[in-house]
Order: structure tokens, then C-alpha cells, then sequence
């Protein structure tokens, strides 16, 4: 049977030389398009945190890595720093011909910083792209889009890394916070001294927890489902004024139905589209005739809105008749959908010459 080793050296040397920084980079980048995009688990809480890490940090970080690979020049001196000779550090030599005073580089704490700058400063570039390249831009076309900038950043990245000398790159210095770290709380002498700091550690895990629980599931509020109808108007945008309300026999016009998800978890919507013949007795409303236009079907996680465009092509003829958009929430709706056992519903009157 081949281990896990011999599968590990199967591996591109690119691939299993790949600094671990960035393999955590692209492990959260498919962690976060498997939360948002596979129905199994995009209603789940997970989808929040890996979002604002993905949104907030991830794209500023892999593009600070593709501009700077090298290590901090603090951390190149630090064995000059506590040599025998106080002389001052030599220039040393790039792979690629630069020398080690001559690059710029960071510091942790400066990199850190502008991967949450440039994060906050890239991705609405990006929606602002696609907003000149799309008619309307998705979350989803948003998140595939960023997710591309992400790993081909990264790509970038180590390959500049790949170009430097091994002393010269930058990496993530993990294992030695965490040698810091197991001998901060466990390296005491004092058994009481290890209790606390054990003791510390888990306070501040449990605080970070109980602060990421109460983000990731919120108190549920009210819950509810909008409906809507919208029209272009000149300018492009969707508007819900100017609805089309005259139209010849055989004449079609497009409009937008939208529907706003705030049940606070994911929903199945299904929407019956028809046009009623009505009348009015002992001021009630009585439906004469209806006919089914369309069926629309959409998948919602909360907070997430779907806009669909359709055409309005009339089937019959008269004055006030009425079309109806009737939602029914996760289930197939009865035999006879109707205003009354719909669970939502959107109505527009129109009249229709022959």
C-alpha cells in the first residue's frame, strides 16, 4: 500500500515546496466557495466567518505577497544582530540580481496591515468591475472573480519566492510561535503558574469563541420574505415605478420579479405567475378566470436576493385584469394557487385591447 509519504513526493517539487502561508490562503479560498456555493452546507453558519476572512484579509494579503516576497531585513540581520562583530550587515545577493538593502520589504505587522487595506480597497474594485462588464453583478460572480485574483496572486507569489534564495523568503514563522508558546504556558516551574496560563488561554479561546458564535448566528429577529416587481427605466436603473399597465393583443413587455430572503436559513421559493379575469360583487373581489403564465424557482441562503426577468405576454383580453406573482416557501404549491394560500404575493392590474 503506498503511504502518505510517497503520495506527498508524488507531488510536484513546486507544489510540496509551496510555503505554508499560502497553501492556508488557497485552503480558505476553496473553503469559502464550497460554504457559499454548495447547498449542503451555505446555510450553514460556517459561511460567515470564512466570508469576512475571505473578504476582509484574503485578497490584500495574497496581493501583498506577490509584491513582496522577501523577508523583512529585521529578520535578515537578526543573526547579525547577536554575532560575535558588531560590523555592519554586507548587501547580499537576490537570485535575481537585486541586492538585500536595495528591495523594499515588510514587516509582519506592516504586511498584516495592508492585507486588511488592500483587501478593503480590492474587492470593491472588483464589484465595480464587473458592474461595467455585467448587466448586474452577482455574490456569486463577486466571489468567483475574487477567488481568481486570489490564487493567481498567490501563484505569484510563490513563484517570486521560488526566485530568492531560501534565507531571503519570506514565511510565516509558525512553529516558532508555537515552541513561544508551549513554553509560555507550559515551560513554568510553578504547577500553579502553568494552571493560570492554561487557565488564561482558554478564557481568551472561549471570549473568541463566544464573539464568533454570536457573528456567525445571530439573534434571529423577525423573520421574513419580500416580493417584488421592477422596471427599467431610462437610465438603466430597476426601479419599482412605471410598471407596464397597457398593452395591444400579442404585445409582450419584459419586468424584473425579485425576492429577498430574511427567514434567517435557506429557503426554497416557488413562484406561480398568472394573469385573472375579475370581477367585483358586494364589494369583493372574485377571480372569473385564471390562467397560469410561468413558474419561476430560486434557492435562497438569508440575506441573499434573486432578481429574475421575464416577458408579460398576456393571454387575455379586457379591462382590469389582474397578473399575480404568488411565492409559496419551501414546498409545491396546491393544484389552485390563489392569492389567499399563497404565502406571498405581488399583483399588478393592466388592461389588454384586442
Amino acid at each position: 500500500m503506498i503511504g502518505a509519504k510517497s503520495l506527498w513526493l508524488i507531488l510536484p517539487r513546486q507544489i510540496r515546496e509551496l510555503p505554508a502561508d499560502l497553501i492556508a490562503v488557497l485552503i480558505v479560498v476553496a473553503a469559502t466557495n464550497a460554504a457559499a456555493l454548495l447547498p449542503v452546507v451555505r446555510g450553514t453558519p460556517i459561511r460567515v466567518p470564512l466570508g469576512l476572512a475571505f473578504l476582509l484579509f484574503l485578497p490584500g494579503y495574497a496581493f501583498v505577497a506577490a509584491l513582496f516576497p522577501e523577508a523583512s531585513e529585521r529578520s535578515r540581520s537578526g543573526d547579525a544582530a547577536d554575532g560575535s562583530n558588531g560590523s555592519e550587515a554586507e548587501p547580499t545577493d537576490f537570485d535575481d540580481g537585486s541586492t538585500l538593502l536595495g528591495t523594499a520589504s515588510l514587516t509582519g505587522v506592516e504586511r498584516i496591515a495592508l492585507s486588511f487595506g488592500l483587501s478593503v480597497a480590492t474587492v470593491p474594485l472588483i464589484a465595480l468591475l464587473l458592474d461595467f462588464t455585467l448587466r448586474r453583478p452577482s455574490l456569486t460572480s463577486i466571489l468567483i472573480v475574487t477567488s481568481a485574483f486570489v490564487v493567481l496572486s498567490s501563484i505569484v507569489a510563490g513563484i517570486r519566492r521560488w526566485n530568492l534564495s531560501p534565507e531571503n523568503r519570506f514565511s510565516v514563522p509558525y512553529r516558532t510561535w508555537i515552541d513561544a508558546g508551549r513554553a509560555t504556558i507550559l515551560g513554568s516551574d510553578s504547577r500553579g503558574t502553568v494552571i493560570v496560563n492554561v487557565l488564561l488561554v482558554a478564557s481568551v479561546l472561549l471570549a473568541l469563541g463566544t464573539v464568533g458564535y454570536a457573528i456567525a448566528v445571530p439573534q434571529d429577529g423577525e423573520r421574513f420574505s419580500s416580493a417584488y416587481i421592477l422596471v427599467e427605466n431610462d437610465d438603466g436603473e430597476l426601479v419599482a415605478d412605471g410598471y407596464p399597465t397597457e398593452y395591444e393583443s400579442g404585445e409582450s413587455r419584459e419586468i424584473v420579479f425579485g425576492i429577498d430572503n430574511q427567514e434567517h436559513r435557506t429557503v426554497d421559493y416557488t413562484t406561480v405567475f398568472a394573469i385573472q379575469e375579475v370581477e367585483t360583487q358586494n364589494n369583493e373581489t372574485i377571480v372569473v378566470e385564471q390562467e397560469e403564465l410561468d413558474r419561476f424557482e430560486a434557492q435562497l441562503a438569508h440575506g441573499e436576493s434573486w432578481h429574475h426577468d421575464h416577458e408579460i405576454d398576456p393571454t387575455m383580453t379586457g379591462e382590469n385584469l389582474r397578473l399575480v406573482w404568488l411565492v409559496y416557501l419551501n414546498g409545491e404549491p396546491p393544484d389552485e394557487p390563489t392569492l389567499e394560500n399563497a404565502d406571498r404575493s405581488v399583483d399588478l392590474w393592466i388592461d389588454v385591447d384586442e
